[in-house]
């Protein structure tokens, strides 16, 4: 198994069983030390105490097993409202949402989040006549989508 695959595996070892589920782990290897950016959310969202309970047991089985030989930071983070959403359970969560929606055709989508199915979403698609705003219904499977951002709103 590569060192993403154990650190997989040992994440979802140690993820509290409360709705709290991994969504990537990045590992870089500029110049320094390598850096392992664990990313996880939660049904009901993510504290910091959460993340740093994480990146304990993480870190110290890590160490443990000599996991990583060389110099390395470990970081547990939520995914941010910069990051796309990647998983399926990350659209679940962001349902009732707006969502800026870049197909693999490059072409832009802007709709609120209805539902989410196994292979694709329903998304009320924003549709400007003018001034006026008007929304259409559309199924995306996820095969056409190339990122989804949620679009935070300060109203």
């Amino acid at each position: 198994m590569d060192l993403k695959g154990k650190i997989i595996s040992l994440v979802e070892e140690n993820l509290a069983d409360d709705g709290h589920f991994l969504v990537d782990v990045i590992i870089s290897a500029n110049k320094g030390p390598r850096k392992v950016l664990i990313l996880i959310d939660g049904d009901e969202g993510i504290t910091v105490d959460d993340c740093a309970t994480l990146s304990r047991k993480v870190g110290f089985k890590l160490e443990e097993d000599d996991t990583i030989e060389d110099k390395y930071t470990l970081e547990v983070s939520s995914p941010g409202v910069d990051l796309p959403l990647t998983i399926q359970r990350q659209y679940k969560k962001n349902i009732g949402r707006s969502l800026k929606i870049t197909t693999v055709e490059n072409s832009e989508i802007l709709g609120n989040l209805l539902d989410v199915h196994d292979d694709s979403i329903i998304l009320d698609k924003e549709l400007k006549r003018g001034k006026k705003k008007e929304y259409t219904k559309v199924e995306m499977p996820f095969s056409t989508i190339n990122k989804a951002i949620v679009q935070v709103s300060f109203k």
